[in-house]
């Protein structure tokens, strides 16, 4: 039986965004993995959606969502900065383009696809002076390195949702009535698993403590992971500093420093 329909239309967008959207969506609905709504149409003006019905969080929603977040991510990528096999050449983080690539190593696509093109964007915008300019290019070089004190030892490469913070989290019912979690508004592609996690901690995620207890059941993270989630953060940060400005830029430049300072 065909659920409630969800309507989305974002102002601007064309056909390549729904359909980069439509295809994250079906890339990331693995067996085991968080439920995902179901894609009932993609048009040039819309993207049609089955409707979640939220609900509170709940403890059991928490700890399946970590078990389900580690199985979709240990779902892999054919490299660092794919995109899902279906999607248009470049994806779509909110209303800033992301490009997809085929990297390697973490460190060298986190470098070029996920800081440098967003730290032109905010020269264009002049948001940042020349010392920031400087620490975000140290960053890069030793990220291009794969400086594994910055980085972590090396990881497979792992199915990210992309825009993990808690506004595309659903809580809500699966399919069969359990407690759990949905997600929604991907900007899907393959890196580290801990971006995604970095993300979760961004903006307040309720029950975080135990999503990621439950997740380190299934798929326990390396040595020093705390220490990085600062270096995981500025990517985030720096998409919100072009979308909002604010005290975003200086928050991107201080989660720079802190992944500079943690690796030395």
């Amino acid at each position: 039986m065909r659920r409630a329909e969800f309507r989305k239309v974002r102002h601007g967008a064309g056909a390549d965004y729904y359909a980069t959207e439509a295809a994250g969506l079906q890339w990331l609905t693995v067996d085991g993995g968080p439920p995902i709504p179901h894609t009932y149409s993609v048009g040039a003006a819309a993207l049609v959606l089955e409707r979640i019905v939220e609900a509170n969080a709940t403890n059991a929603a928490a700890d399946s969502f970590g078990q389900a977040l580690a199985t979709m991510h240990a779902s892999g990528a054919p490299a660092f900065g794919a995109g899902p096999p279906d999607a248009p050449a470049t994806g779509w983080i909110a209303d800033v383009p992301m490009p997809f690539g085929d990297f390697d190593s973490f460190g060298q696509m986190y470098a070029q696809l996920r800081i440098r093109p967003y730290v032109k964007l905010c020269r264009e915008a002049e948001l940042f002076d020349t010392y920031a300019y400087g620490v975000f290019e140290a960053l890069c070089e030793r990220l291009a390195s794969d400086d594994e004190e910055l980085v972590g030892p090396a990881e497979p490469v792992a199915r990210l949702h992309g825009d993990l913070w808690s506004g595309n989290l659903l809580w809500a019912p699966d399919r069969a009535g359990n407690d759990s979690v949905w997600l929604i508004d991907p900007a899907a592609h393959g890196g580290h698993r801990e971006t995604d996690l970095a993300m979760l901690a961004l903006f307040g995620t309720p029950l975080i403590e135990r999503i990621m207890a439950s997740y380190a059941e299934v798929a326990p993270l390396a040595d020093g992971w705390q220490q990085r989630v600062p270096l995981h953060q500025v990517y985030p940060l720096l998409i919100h500093a072009i979308l909002f400005g604010g005290g975003y830029p200086g928050q991107a430049l201080r989660a720079a420093e802190r992944a500079l300072a943690a690796a030395n």
